[in-house]
């Protein structure tokens, strides 16, 4: 994939990184982590198996250490 675009691919809420129904689109699969604008989710019901505090694939890059 190239280059991400902010506000096209991605963006920044509360310092968590969203990827967009775009970006998601252009990788052609759903990667079963509950993202919020994925486009290949059958029901809202997966979307209430994840959310940030049990989802390791979303990072909060305030908090996270270096």
């Amino acid at each position: 994939m190239s280059q991400l675009i902010e506000g096209e691919d991605f963006y920044w809420e509360n310092g968590f990184l969203v990827m967009t129904a775009k970006y998601h689109l252009n990788r052609g699969h759903c990667c079963k982590s509950g993202c919020r604008h994925c486009p290949y989710r059958k029901n809202a019901e997966s979307e209430k198996k994840f959310n940030k505090d049990n989802n390791p694939h979303i990072v909060n890059i305030d908090e996270k250490s270096t």
